[in-house]
């Protein structure tokens, strides 16, 4: 079974580079075991053809159970469940033993529901926000989320894109408002979220943007296609060094014994809260997470 070494859950986990690879590449599939991303999602939709989906899928499954992947976590992204392959893919899926099973296009919180009914109760479900009923459902998906045990939302932004008909510059404009309004949801409901793909492989400048966009709305990372992305993903959504010392210096500060049971502090002349400690150590132990896998 391919599950990974034991790391804070929820928030803290690290998901800063989610890289898409295609089922049916085996080559690609065994570089994916010595690649420095988060997260390896093998894929059964978009990036198979037709014809080659029932291979890819014994392939994928295969390749789940043979291991070798590390502390990397394994998603197997399935066909949905309106298509010929869906139900199948989810019945392998459920035994074959991947971190998470991620099902594409769920726009209602019946279609979370059928989802786990196919999958199983065991399996970890996430789940793909791609269209527009999506966006427009993202608080009764979020419940339906938190009662189905899904765990992560992975934005289909370019799905999103083709059915909203919108021009899209480097800015991203047309979908600020729902990637935003999607973190939110997340965030409300205990999700983690990840961003979308960026889709010039060589720019690399236009990555960077994108990604720094990205963990300014407060993705915890992005979807990838191309292993070139990861470094770039791996440092914009990792916590600043900066960033991680306050923190610290915030935890330390509550966790002394003359401010015990206090509400507010005043830390190096700024003031803090103690809802600002939850934050605070969810931003340790991401610092230490990273730097345990990337020791």
């Amino acid at each position: 079974m391919a599950t990974m070494a034991a790391l804070p859950e929820n928030g803290a986990r690290p998901r800063r580079s989610a890289l898409y690879l295609p089922g049916s590449n085996v080559r690609a599939i065994e570089k994916a075991r010595t690649l420095p991303c988060d997260v390896v999602i093998l894929d059964l939709e978009d990036s198979v053809a037709p014809e080659a989906k029932v291979a890819a899928r014994a392939l994928a499954v295969e390749a789940i159970r043979a291991g070798g992947f590390g502390s990397r976590e394994l998603v197997l992204r399935v066909n949905g469940l309106d298509t010929p392959w869906g139900a199948d893919d989810l019945a392998a899926a459920g035994g074959a033993g991947a971190d998470a099973v991620l099902a594409p296009k769920a726009g209602s919180p019946e279609d979370i529901a059928a989802y786990r009914r196919a999958l199983g109760p065991r399996t970890p479900l996430w789940i793909m926000i791609e269209t527009c009923q999506a966006v427009f459902a993202l608080d009764a998906l979020g419940r339906a989320s938190a009662a189905e045990g899904v765990g992560c939302w992975v934005i289909g932004t370019n799905d999103l894109v083709k059915e909203m008909r919108c021009r899209l510059g480097a800015d991203r404009a047309p979908l600020v408002p729902a990637l935003a309004m999607s973190v939110m949801a997340a965030r409300g409901h205990g999700l983690a979220i990840l961003d979308g793909v960026y889709n010039d492989i060589p720019d690399l400048d236009g990555l960077a943007r994108e990604c720094a966009q990205g963990a300014d709305l407060g993705f915890d990372g992005k979807s990838l296609i191309h292993p070139t992305h990861l470094e770039t993903a791996n440092r914009a959504f990792s916590p600043e060094p900066q960033a991680v010392a306050w923190a610290r210096t915030v935890a330390q500060a509550f966790d002394s014994s003359e401010n015990a049971g206090k509400g507010v502090l005043k830390v190096e002349g700024r003031m803090v809260e103690r809802l600002h400690l939850a934050e605070a150590r969810r931003l340790i132990a991401v610092a230490e997470a990273i730097a345990a896998r990337e020791g």
